[in-house]
């Protein structure tokens, strides 16, 4: 869980089960609307990127409190049962990108 008190930005990273790509893909198109429209996640900018073996990785940033409300959010909870199906969620250290100085990620476009 995260410790950090009041917004928080978070990066998150979904590596997809096998041929589950596609499903992981629309899953990160959904994702950001779905917490912005339930009052869960700011608008500020988010980025999508992509790991050299395939893992998404996501950083956005979470409304006070929103963590939380997510957790007792129907919408969320069926959403995240959707990437649980799709994806494991793996720690950023387990990239082989994150042990870089500088970790490089390719863009991802979402439209």
């Amino acid at each position: 869980m995260n410790s950090v008190q009041g917004r928080s930005i978070v990066i998150v990273a979904y590596r997809p089960r096998p041929g589950k790509e596609a499903d992981l893909l629309q899953l990160t198109r959904e994702h950001l609307p779905l917490l912005r429209a339930e009052g869960l996640a700011t608008s500020r900018e988010f980025i999508a990127c992509r790991a050299a073996d395939g893992t998404i990785v996501e950083v956005f940033e979470w409304e006070e409190g929103g963590i939380e409300k997510a957790h007792n959010n129907a919408k969320v909870k069926a959403l995240w049962d959707r990437y649980f199906a799709a994806c494991e969620i793996v720690p950023l250290n387990q990239l082989p990108e994150a042990a870089q100085m500088f970790a490089g990620f390719a863009p991802l476009a979402l439209d």
